[in-house]
């Protein structure tokens, strides 16, 4: 059986080979490039089951190839993982809206970049397994009598993001994030995150 194909799109040396090295200890086939037009090239010679990108590089930064990517209809719906320095809020909101599936603020933790590529992969096989479904997005959750920003909240808080994450990905502040929640919470007639999350999983679902 094939080993699980990831490309690993960073421009500082002593940091993509750590995560390559992270990544082979894991039976992960790593593909490296220093920055995003390499990284294109390497998609358009061998497509990858998952890229893990850089927000900041030469010639072609990670939001450039994330649009590349999204532009090419064989390379699409790669999962696409960013990983972004701190205070790069707006770059994090801007590449999460525009299709990535993911971000890691640098410096972190071993388990999170495993855990974040594991949740990834295990989407877009669900997705190939069963019917052909559209891409969720927090509009699907506009149905069940929340504004457009509540959707979005309950959107994200879905994906398994914390109250920090979308603080960051709204960009707003925490008491506005727990005012959103409150309110969403009483809209669905339940009492956490958890349930909230469980509704909206299965909403969208019915809806694909």
């Amino acid at each position: 059986m094939a080993k699980t194909h990831i490309l690993v799109i960073e421009d500082e040396p002593r940091m993509r080979s750590n995560i390559s090295m992270i990544l082979k200890m894991e039976d992960y086939e790593v593909t490296e490039a220093s920055n995003g037009r390499e990284g294109i090239e390497i998609c358009q010679q061998r497509i990858p089951d998952l890229v893990v990108c850089d927000v900041s590089m030469p010639e072609m930064d990670g939001h450039q190839t994330l649009q590349a990517l999204k532009e090419n209809r064989d390379t699409a719906q790669i999962p696409f993982i960013f990983l972004t320095a701190h205070g790069e809020h707006k770059e994090v909101r801007t590449g999460m809206n525009s299709g990535a599936d993911d971000y890691l603020v640098k410096p972190f933790e071993t388990d999170d970049l495993l855990n974040s590529i594991e949740t990834r992969l295990k989407r877009i096989a669900e997705l190939t397994s069963t019917k052909p479904t559209k891409e969720p997005t927090p509009k699907m959750l506009i149905p069940l009598g929340l504004t457009e920003r509540e959707a979005e909240t309950l959107f994200w808080l879905a994906q398994g993001k914390a109250n920090s994450d979308l603080c960051i990905l709204l960009d707003v502040k925490l008491t506005t994030i727990k005012k959103h929640l409150e309110r969403i919470y009483q809209k669905l007639g339940v009492e956490n995150r958890t349930s909230a999350a469980a509704m909206a999983h299965e909403f969208i679902n019915k809806g694909e």
